[in-house]
């Protein structure tokens, strides 16, 4: 593929919604189905590592106002 951009990750969910939505046309030829699969695949990709990377950087604050990491298991509010 070409050069790559950076998105954001609003960016790359809209860019996602478009292509699915390039899927979901009745008359789309094969070819093109194809490429937009592709490239939505990709789109999924980056918004899965923008997301990983927001994970590891949320913090909460503790009963002693200690900053630690998020606890995906954590279930206290």
């Amino acid at each position: 593929m070409g050069e790559e951009q950076n998105y954001t990750l609003e960016e790359n969910l809209k860019r996602l919604e478009d292509t699915i939505g390039i899927l979901e046309k009745e008359d789309i030829p094969l070819e093109e189905a194809f490429r937009a699969y592709s490239a939505g695949m990709e789109i999924l990709k980056q918004c899965s590592g923008q997301i990983d990377r927001v994970e590891k950087q949320v913090l909460k604050l503790n009963e002693e106002g200690i900053l630690e990491e998020f606890d995906n298991g954590d279930t206290e509010v």
